[in-house]
């Protein structure tokens, strides 16, 4: 006869059991290498690619320091749009070169191009002319296609028969990445839009180098007659997206309704912001432990 004292054990000695096959190094290793764990950090990498979406905050700042007025403005938006929309250069690159080639160039070209327009603004070098900020700014956003490029189009390759939901969960995420800047600035640096160019700068570059080896093509195994495709994780991971799109909903509303929101409160907004962010590993574990 089972007793719920013996349930209890069992369930126990089950969970140390999980718990030692989880924590070795194997494991550890075939989950980074593994075919899930470059969807993760995917999500990750076009969650940081979405600067262009925050010029607006960061424009007045340009109109102070540099003395711009509305017309110039208009002209650098003109050309940061250029470049976030130009992406036959990283396509043709991508069709030469593995992912990590498209992945560094764009971490090199988001550091150069925003890391100079900081220096600019923040008086560290001579005001450059329009004609360079031009430049800047464009090779800046140019970085974004390079990105998308090297993780999405890698991801659609690991994964051809649901390509369809690939696509459509990496763009939501890179069309939240401009509130996800909004709120780990202001919680890093403080309502200082100088400092958010410099996240722009700094925090791109290193999502990328920091994955660059997990953006690879992995072999395919398609299914076999009657085989069902597997969804599941994926709909984890578009649940966890509504998550985080609805965490970021409600405090930007909440940040705007309250007076005096502290920076301490920021902080702890952000560290939740980032546990939701790093929510799908725990679906990319559960499918690795079943290839055990």
């Amino acid at each position: 006869m089972v007793t719920a004292e013996s349930g209890v054990a069992g369930g126990g000695r089950g969970a140390a059991a999980l718990l030692r096959e989880v924590a070795t190094a194997r494991f550890a290793r075939q989950v980074v290498l593994g075919r899930w764990f470059m969807v993760f950090a995917c999500l990750l990498i076009l969650s940081a690619s979405g600067a262009t979406y925050i010029f607006g905050i960061y424009s007045k700042v340009l109109k102070s320091s540099l003395g711009y007025d509305q017309r110039t403005l208009n002209t650098l938006s003109f050309f940061k749009d250029l470049g976030a929309n130009v992406g036959v250069i990283s396509g043709l690159i991508n069709e030469v070169t593995p992912p990590w080639v498209v992945l560094a160039m764009g971490a090199a070209m988001n550091l150069a191009g925003y890391l100079m327009i900081y220096l600019a603004i923040d008086g560290r070098t001579a005001r450059p002319p329009v004609w360079l900020m031009c430049i800047y700014i464009c090779v800046g956003a140019n970085s974004q296609s390079f990105a998308n490029t090297g993780a999405l189009v890698t991801c659609v390759k690991n994964f051809p028969e649901s390509r369809g939901i690939v696509l459509g969960l990496r763009k939501g995420f890179v069309g939240l990445s401009g509130a996800i800047f909004t709120q780990l600035y202001v919680a890093i640096y403080g309502d200082d839009a100088k400092s958010l160019v410099l996240l722009i700068a700094w925090l791109p570059a290193a999502v990328y180098i920091f994955f660059v080896h997990t953006i690879r093509v992995l072999p395919y195994r398609r299914r076999g007659d009657g085989e069902e495709l597997d969804r599941k994780p994926f709909f984890c991971f578009l649940y966890i997206s509504i998550a985080l799109a609805a965490y970021l909903l409600v405090m930007i509303v909440v940040q705007k309704q309250v007076r005096g929101f502290s920076h301490a409160a920021y902080v702890v907004g952000a560290a939740a912001l980032l546990l939701i962010l790093f929510l799908p590993l725990a679906v990319v574990v559960k499918e690795e432990h079943k290839n055990v």
